[in-house]
């Protein structure tokens, strides 16, 4: 029989011999339940009778207590809130900043000599600008609202808007990316890369230095600064960071890899200004001198002209720039072993390698030899990039991925096309006239004279995304009233054509290297902006101080 127990801590037990609650099971032959019913109520019996009133207060606490539990488990639960999904469209100030821009000088009154169209125009320019420096959407996307306002306004027809991206310029910028990517995916790039680490790589400064002067022995060679800057040195420089430790978005871009993009950038534009060949342009501004002041500017005479301001500003500006926006990382001395252990390691070129370096050589081959062989840039570098799609080392769909080639290629077109349109509704020649005339009516000696034409004339190029553009627009006019003020014909016409690839430095879109070594992405665009005045300032200086000097000395 079971036996009821209270023992100190309220605790209610049942010691039953088995532990549980058993029937006694019947005999085989009858089936009896009378006996085991009666059992098993004398076994309950006990439970009828009532507690003693210590365990009922006891017991009654608890089921109030365990009631108070249920019911409260049993209220709702308040609905989680869901976080706040953070706001994707632009930023709001920037965008404000940008459209007040474009509407305010949308009603000033047009000047005299200047179209309605040409004035909208500048607007909508300007606000574009004002819209790529404070960036209230990406790029591309402020670019093409800035088209999309000039065909709804019908300042420019569609075809008009879009008739850039035709331009070989753009196209040749985004097959940089798509070639630097099969630079980095086969290996070539970090292969290259630890090289001129091994030989170079002791400082920061020497390696920069070893990558500004290879640049500038080739540019007499390729007359593309695109092709080069796109097609040989982003590669190169993007492997040399990445090999660094330097890499974008992980808070190690100053590492190595701001400086090292800013100074190729603002040095791959003193090269161009080295040489005849060196720039696409060059040849331009040569003919209009001709035709303006008759005289030829061979290729030795710009050579011997350009050769000791240029590098002296080769020298002056990777340093200069080291001792104002300077990589964290400057002296490594064990850094030549290390490359050497990972070219060890690294073994003989594979197959895709060995593709990728002859592609290149292909491609380089027909930036050098193109002009003879009818072969233009933008040619040879689809021709070389078909190569790498059918031998697998680069797939359509990377190239679809690289998203700040598409993003380069949208923005600097829709660019071109703007100024371009600003130079044919006459904007630029009215421009130019009105700067010619102010500055004659000053009556000032022509060296002051030919100071305030050359600042006007450089710094003019921030309203242009083309070199050639800004050379055909202004080249001749301010030539001539060089000339007609007393510079010496030569002279001006030299220095305007130096200046005609320096000021491309001054922004990110200003000549064929700027988009390409900005949409690298390691140096933010206040600072390409601030720095590229800050060497403007350098580089007109040492043209004109000790490059009049070395001038004066040659009897120019």
């Amino acid at each position: 029989m079971a036996s009821l127990a209270l023992s100190g801590s309220c605790s209610l037990a049942f010691p039953l011999k088995s532990r549980s609650l058993s029937l006694p099971r019947p005999p085989s032959s009858s089936l009896n339940l009378t006996k085991p019913l009666r059992s098993l109520d004398s076994r309950f019996s006990l439970l009828k009778s009532p507690l003693p009133v210590s365990l009922r207060r006891r017991s009654s606490t608890l089921v109030k207590a365990s009631s108070t539990v249920a019911s409260a488990s049993s209220s709702p639960t308040p609905p989680l809130v869901p976080a706040p999904v953070p706001w994707q469209g632009a930023a709001i100030k920037p965008l404000l900043a940008s459209i007040a821009t474009g509407l305010i000088l949308w009603f000033v009154p047009v000047p005299e000599g200047v179209t309605r169209n040409a004035w909208q125009l500048l607007a909508i320019f300007l606000a574009t600008i004002v819209g790529i420096i404070t960036q209230p959407l990406p790029l591309g996307a402020v670019a093409l609202m800035g088209l999309g306002a000039s065909v709804l306004t019908k300042t420019l027809t569609f075809a008009a808007a879009f008739s850039a991206f035709g331009d070989p310029i753009p196209w040749l910028i985004a097959l940089a990316f798509f070639f630097a990517r099969g630079f980095i995916k086969t290996g070539l790039g970090n292969r290259v890369a630890y090289q001129f680490v091994r030989l170079f790589g002791s400082s920061s400064l020497g390696l920069g230095y070893s990558l500004v002067f290879s640049e500038a022995l080739l540019a007499p060679a390729i007359p593309s600064v695109s092709a080069r800057a796109g097609g040989i040195f982003l590669p190169l420089v993007k492997s040399l960071c990445v090999a660094c430790g330097s890499n974008v978005g992980d808070g190690t871009e100053h590492r190595l890899g701001s400086w090292l993009m800013l100074t190729c950038f603002q040095t791959s534009v003193i090269s161009s200004s080295m040489f005849l060949t060196a720039m696409a342009a060059n040849p331009l501004s040569a003919n209009l001198a001709f035709n303006t002041i008759k005289q030829t500017i061979g290729w030795t005479d710009w050579a011997k002209a350009a050769i000791v301001p240029g590098l002296v500003s080769l020298i002056v500006v990777p340093f200069l720039l080291y001792l104002i926006y300077p990589p964290t990382v400057k002296s490594s001395p064990d850094a030549p072993k290390l490359a050497q252990e990972k070219l060890d390691k690294m073994g003989p070129m594979s197959k895709n390698e060995l593709i990728m370096a002859a592609t290149l050589f292909l491609t380089v081959g027909l930036w050098i030899f193109g002009a003879k062989l009818g072969v233009d840039a933008v040619t040879a570098a689809i021709l070389g990039l078909s190569v790498l799609l059918v031998t697998g080392v680069v797939t359509w769909k990377e190239c679809l991925a690289e998203s700040v080639a598409w993003d380069t290629l949208t923005w600097f077109a829709a660019l071109i096309a703007m100024a371009g349109y600003l130079n044919k509704y006459g904007l630029i020649e009215w421009f130019s006239q009105t700067v010619v005339k102010f500055v004659g009516g000053l009556g000032l000696s022509w060296q002051l004279s030919f100071g305030i034409l050359v600042l006007l004339y450089f710094y003019t190029h921030y309203f242009f995304a083309s070199g050639a553009a800004h050379i055909g627009a202004m080249f001749t006019a301010f030539l001539s009233v060089s000339t007609a003020l007393g510079t010496p014909p030569y002279f001006a016409a030299l220095v305007l054509a130096f200046l005609s690839n320096l000021m491309g430095g001054l922004t990110h879109y200003g000549i064929g290297s700027a988009p390409i070594f900005y949409g690298a992405n390691y140096v933010p665009l206040a600072k390409w902006w601030g720095y590229g005045f800050l060497i403007s300032i350098v580089n007109i200086l040492i043209w004109l101080g000790v490059g009049g000097a070395w001038w004066k000395f040659i009897g120019l």
